[in-house]
This record gives C-alpha cells, structure tokens and sequence, in this order.
C-alpha cells in the first residue's frame, strides 16, 4: 500500500518522516474557511475528513492520512501572523497564559474504506515573556506561518513553562503515537514495511 500524505507542510512531513517509511506528500483539495459557530475541535475534525476524503479516487491501494490543526487563545481560534507586528501582538497575548491546540486527524484506507477521525488536544503555558524577549525570538525564527507566532520543535521552546498532552508530535501538527497505531489495525505496520 502506498502511503498518501494529504499536506504539503513541512512540519507534518518532518514528524512522519520519523516512522521511516516510504510516503508521497499530496496538496488535498479543501476550503478551510470555518463554519459559522463551529468549535475548533469541530473544525479540525471536519478538515482532516475533507482533506483525506478529497484524494480517495486518485489514490487506489492506499493509505491516506489528512491532517488540520488550530489553536485557541483565550478561547478565540489563533490563525498565522504573516506579519512581525501580528507575531509580536499573538506573543504578547499569549504570554503567560495557557495557549490550546487542536489537531484532527483522519486516516483512510482506500481498499476497505475503512476510515478513523480523531483529534488530539494539547495545552501549552506561555512564560511571561519580555518585549525584547518577544522581538528577539521573531527575529530569528521568523514564525510568521505559524499559528500563535511560534515553531514549537524548534527555538520556540524557549518560550514556554509548560507542556501538556500525550504525543508533542500533535503541537507539531501530526498526532503520531495514535497515526502508528491506527496504521497497525489497518494493517500497514511501520516497522514492518
């Protein structure tokens, strides 16, 4: 069976790339524009079904694995910066405060068309963080396609107090403990491929 990674972030790739098995990264097709009064749990789930589902009928014998994540500050869905003034502001919001991730994930097999949908939470405290602070890890690292002005699995670190769930792979966008064994029950052990 082919692996079919229905994404084209970078940060998804590098966490799979750690199971050490072939796979092919694929652009799905979706909007991601959220529905009115939808919760970001209901979010994230949503979008991994639509973007696994849009590339089933081009992708026979395989396993497709679509991915959605979104974060939550003061109970308000966090998107990317794109600018150094919105990552110094998202920075300055979230400091010293409990910051929420979402990630939804759905796994299809498109033999049996057996299919899982899931999300996985987790928390992560800011430290109070400094104005200089603030500006000197922008400068650096740049996160300004990052939801919350931050890349986690890197300098980002540095930022925190605490961190709380059960896989740090989902703050990264892709929950790998519950996608390896999800890929056993649907018979595409890692290691044994």
């Amino acid at each position: 069976m082919k692996i079919i990674l229905a994404s084209t972030s970078l940060s998804r790739k590098k966490i799979l790339h750690k199971l050490a098995i072939p796979f092919e990264c694929v652009a799905p097709i979706c909007d991601e524009t959220p529905l009115a009064g939808e919760s970001a749990e209901q979010l994230v789930l949503r979008l991994s079904k639509i973007k696994a589902q849009s590339l089933v009928e081009y992708y026979p014998n395989s396993l497709i694995i679509g991915s959605d994540q979104v974060g939550v500050l003061d109970d308000k869905i966090v998107g990317k910066p794109h600018t150094i003034a919105n990552a110094r502001k998202q920075l300055q919001n979230s400091s010293g405060k409990a910051f929420y991730f979402y990630t939804g994930m759905t796994v299809i097999n498109t033999n049996t068309l057996q299919s899982v949908t899931l999300y996985e939470p987790f928390k992560v405290t800011f430290r109070q963080l400094t104005d200089a602070e603030i500006d000197a890890y922008i400068a650096k690292e740049q996160p300004l396609q990052c939801a919350g002005s931050f890349k986690c699995d890197e300098l980002g670190i540095t930022l925190f107090d605490k961190l709380e769930g059960d896989d740090i792979n989902s703050l990264v966008g892709l929950p790998l403990l519950k996608l390896n064994k999800i890929m056993i029950q649907m018979g595409c052990n890692p290691l044994l491929m």
